[in-house]
């Protein structure tokens, strides 16, 4: 092993449940944009997991703190099953997102579970995980991490754009960092194909199918959030309140509602991206083809596509960078990013 060589898991959970997204990578410390991504694996989530998951939010503070310890555990079996099927003998470190119960930094709330001494525990590794906390108390968002590792890891791209959950997207304005969260994707399209028993729509076919109500799309396209400037982010708490009731109130038809979304979704996404841009596409979303499709059409951008690996690894790759960048107490959390006081290295070690 040379000595600039660092060998890291990443560990990711996003807001649209479909299981835990784990890479094993080998950083060069002299130059972080060469990274290979060794291995790499989603777990899905059993069906108990999922609902509690769901249900979480409604969760009481004791309920809350159990969870934590639980799903830290689960955490710690799923990596070490990782590590086991893998064969894998050199790790410096893990760096966990947890999962996103709350997140409400207006209020000064942001909660990911995933317990970070249970995982160091259970895996007898070095451990890096609650890198949100610190950056809502500094008065910022919480959200979006990802943008230091687009800043670094792959700044030959004029946007980096992810579409899981949510889309989220970050680029360089007046020589800094802009990111912030577009609009709800995968939580929204996902929560629909579910009422028609289907896990997700696969490849859009049933959006395609739909009629666009355009009734709706106006009125989702008008909703207040889409007028803030950044730095801002969403959570599904806003979905909630502001996505479904709108949905259910003025259209019932899955197929439209889908098909109307998607367009909504192109639509916001086409007020920040435009013309000729090199934009790099992550996420779930992008499997989505008729969403592409419907993407490119309404931004005019041609897309291209990064490997698979990258695609659906990201997210992971990234939280495993900002837990490099944190143990070595460099800066992983740009104010201009999530508005907050200052510039700092956040997160949590938990040692073995």
């Amino acid at each position: 092993m040379m000595i600039n060589e660092i060998f890291a898991i990443g560990v990711m959970s996003g807001t649209s449940l479909d299981g835990v997204d784990l890479v094993y990578v080998k950083f060069d410390k002299n130059d972080y944009r060469n990274f290979e991504i060794l291995n790499s694996e989603t777990v899905s989530y059993s069906k108990n997991w999922k609902q509690v998951l769901q249900n979480a939010i409604h969760s009481s503070e004791k309920e809350l703190n159990e969870l934590d310890l639980n799903y830290g555990r689960l955490l710690g079996d799923i990596i070490n099953d990782f590590i086991n099927n893998n064969a894998i003998v050199n790790i410096d470190f893990i760096a966990s997102h947890g999962h996103t119960i709350l997140h409400q930094p207006e209020k000064g709330i942001t909660l990911q579970i995933g317990n970070g001494n249970e995982i160091a525990k259970i895996t007898k590794q070095k451990v890096v995980c609650d890198f949100r906390t610190q950056d809502v108390k500094l008065g910022g968002q919480g959200a979006p991490l990802v943008p230091i590792g687009d800043e670094i890891m792959f700044s030959n791209y004029d946007f980096c754009l992810n579409l899981g959950g949510f889309s989220n997207i970050s680029f360089k304005k007046d020589d800094k960092r802009i990111a912030f969260d577009i609009c709800p994707v995968n939580i929204v399209l996902n929560f629909y194909a579910n009422k028609l028993g289907f896990e997700f729509d696969k490849s859009g076919e049933i959006a395609k199918s739909g009629t666009i109500n355009h009734q709706l799309l106006a009125e989702l396209n008008a909703l207040e959030f889409y007028q803030k400037i950044p730095p801002k982010s969403l959570g599904l708490e806003w979905v909630q309140q502001n996505i479904f009731p709108l949905i259910d109130q003025l259209e019932q038809d899955v197929p439209s509602v889908l098909g109307t979304f998607t367009a909504h979704i192109a639509t916001q996404i086409s007020s920040i991206v435009k013309g000729s841009a090199s934009v790099l596409y992550t996420g779930g979303g992008v499997f989505n083809t008729f969403l592409m499709q419907e993407i490119a059409c309404y931004t005019n951008v041609k897309i291209g596509l990064p490997d698979n690996k990258l695609i659906h690894f990201k997210e992971a790759l990234i939280f495993a960078f900002l837990g490099l960048l944190k143990i070595d107490n460099q800066v992983n959390c740009l104010a201009s990013v999530t508005g907050a006081k200052k510039d700092h290295s956040s997160g949590v070690i938990f040692n073995a």
